[in-house]
């Protein structure tokens, strides 16, 4: 993506995120290409202010897929990149597949068959707030022979590859470290951490009544000090719903996001 649009005058955005994070800055106009799709007179959000986060990240910025409500520019919204996309497409839709350790894809306006096997299962999204949210239905710690169901209260959660971790209710968090010896809240990182040597069990979704499993592989998601390691999945409670992140994704994960329904769907990557 390039950018050497005009100036879009008396508009700003300010944008923060679940992890204190936070950027702001001005808007311009722009042609903005990715991969073989074009979107024409784009509003881009350039930062001219950005929290230490993203200062000291190796991201250049965002490519924001949610719902046009949620759009950060004032005092008048823009349409966003899937706004301005959506009639040049066959379909108004997307697809991710995340990889582990190596590059993944996005398709844009198109369902490919042969990147995922057996069905997708969807459910319905409730957009109100701009997120891709919907419920889950319950979850299984390693080897557990039985799901436990998730409270209505806590089923809430939304998929969001911009996340990096899943951020998850705090009783199915507990239990998880709680099959981890020695696994404990760290201050400092703001959250739970564990011996790198650890042996991590699996955690299974159901979603739709299907399970999608996370290897426990996943959930050691970086180091930290003293032979400790981070967690890939954390207490989301603060946040006030839970977010399949990245973790979640790259998994073996095939996800579609079917914006004219709209619904989230999910299959086994191919």
């Amino acid at each position: 993506m390039h950018l050497y649009g005009t100036l879009m005058p008396g508009l700003n955005w300010t944008i923060s995120y679940g992890d204190g994070s936070k950027a702001s800055g001005v808007v311009y106009s722009d042609r903005v290409v990715v991969g073989g799709v074009t979107a024409t007179a784009q509003a881009v959000e350039a930062a001219t202010s950005v929290s230490s986060t993203f200062a000291t990240g190796v991201s250049d910025g965002l490519l924001g897929l949610g719902f046009s409500n949620i759009n950060q520019v004032r005092p008048t919204q823009v349409p966003t990149f899937m706004d301005n996309l959506a009639p040049t497409l066959p379909s108004d839709v997307f697809t991710i597949a995340l990889k582990d350790n190596a590059p993944g894809e996005y398709d844009f306006g198109f369902i490919d068959s042969t990147a995922y096997t057996g069905d997708i299962t969807y459910v319905p999204v409730n957009s109100t707030r701009g997120y891709w949210s919907f419920a889950m239905d319950s979850y299984a710690i390693g080897d557990a022979a039985t799901p436990t169901t998730i409270s209505q209260r806590q089923s809430t959660v939304i998929a969001d590859s911009g996340t990096s971790i899943n951020w998850l209710p705090t009783t199915l968090v507990t239990m998880y470290y709680n099959q981890i010896p020695g696994a404990q809240f760290d201050s400092t990182w703001g959250g739970m951490v564990f011996d790198c040597s650890s042996s991590l069990p699996d955690l299974t979704i159901y979603i739709g009544g299907k399970p999608f499993t996370m290897a426990g592989k996943f959930m050691n998601y970086a180091p930290t000090t003293g032979g400790y390691c981070f967690g890939g999945i954390q207490d989301g409670s603060s946040i006030g719903f839970s977010i399949l992140g990245d973790v979640f994704l790259k998994a073996g994960i095939f996800a579609v996001f079917d914006r004219s329904v709209p619904q989230i769907g999910f299959a086994t990557q191919a």
